[in-house]
This record gives structure tokens, sequence and C-alpha cells, in this order.
């Protein structure tokens, strides 16, 4: 049985989202999203950097999101979701996965500017910083679209719930209504089975 470790709305619903999406049992560990819930001697006797996501599939742990689209790809894929070496979308594909993560960097800052730090200590400048950052990352998407329904030319694959959660973030914390490719990329992962159950909160989750 694999086990992710999740809070939700944080970077972990990129991990649930793909494995709803592999059609994998999977036993989902929801933690409160706050430094007393990360920091328990219980989880950082699991994840020792206290965050999410981790995931357990036996004896293996990993604990960056990236990393683990990766190894379910190639772990668990049929070839629909997974562009192996070789493949000519290959480099895209990996292109796509990181750079899912220069989109979330920026939000991640505006959520900590927003909401953890204390108000009186928050920074205008920088909020204004990294929403224009967030929004250069995010059209950079939008123009990458054109006239495609998902990011690689074949089709959906895993690299669109990685970006997909970075734009589910970026649209609470920036207005992307004038970026109408993206808007509709947006729309239609959102629509998809899968992203739906990804916002669950259910103990035990899977697609068998």
């Amino acid at each position: 049985m694999i086990t992710l470790y999740h809070c939700a709305g944080a970077r972990s619903m990129r991990s649930v989202w793909l494995l709803h999406e592999l059609g994998l049992e999977f036993e989902l560990v929801t933690l409160p999203f706050s430094m007393a819930g990360l920091r328990t001697p219980e989880y950082l006797a699991i994840s020792p950097l206290g965050r999410v996501p981790c995931l357990v599939d036996g004896e293996l742990r990993v604990i960056e999101s990236g990393a683990i689209c990766q190894y379910l790809c190639e772990t668990y894929d049929d070839g629909e979701l997974h562009r192996p070496p070789g493949h000519p979308e290959r480099v895209a594909w990996l292109q796509w996965l990181h750079y899912a993560e220069t989109i979330a960097v920026h939000g991640a800052s505006l959520v900590q500017q927003r909401i953890f730090i204390a108000p009186e200590d928050r920074s205008t400048v920088v909020q204004k910083l990294e929403s224009r950052r967030l929004l250069k990352a995010l059209e950079v998407i939008d123009q990458a679209l054109g006239t495609q329904d998902y990011l690689l030319p074949s089709g959906f694959s895993a690299i669109d719930t990685a970006v997909g959660y970075s734009i589910h973030l970026a649209s609470e914390l920036v207005d992307i209504a004038h970026l109408g490719t993206l808007g509709a990329y947006y729309a239609r992962l959102r629509a998809r089975p899968a992203f739906q159950r990804s916002l669950e909160r259910s103990p035990l989750a899977g697609d068998a």
C-alpha cells in the first residue's frame, strides 16, 4: 500500500491528483497545515524536513513532489502519463515538470506574506514583486499552450497535474482573467474527476 502524507491546499495536492489519475489505491494521511502539525516527532521520523508531500511505498520514501511524479510514472504508469527516455516529448515533459515549481515558488512566497507572516511584518514591495513574477510565469504557460488542450501536443500527461496545481494555487492569489488560453486550460483540468477527487479529504483514497 502506498501512503501519502498531505496537507489540504499544499503542493502535496499534485501527488494526490496524480495518484488518482494513475488509478492507484493509496492511504492518504492528512496533516494540519501548521508548524505544530508538521513538526511532531512522529512525522519527523517519517519525513525529517517536516514538510509535505511525503510518499512511502514499501521501504522507499520520496519527499519532493516533482520526484514523486517522476517515480510514480516510471513505476506505475502504463504509458499514458509518462514520456520515457527516447520519447520525442521527453525533454518537454521534464521541462514542464520542473517549471511547475517555478510557478509555485512565487505563489508560496505570497502565501507566506498573506497568511503566515504577522501583518506588521508583511512587505507590500515583496507582495507586488512576487505577484508580477507569478503572473509572468503564468503568461509563459498561456503563450505555450497556443491551440493545444494540454501542455504536450500528444495530450494530457502527468505534467498537467504538476503545472495544474500551480495554476490552482495562483488563481487564489492573482487575477488570471486576462489569460484566456490559460483559463480555458485550467477549466479543462478542473473538470477532470481526478482533480475533483484530489480536493476531497478522505482518509483512504484510490481509484480501484
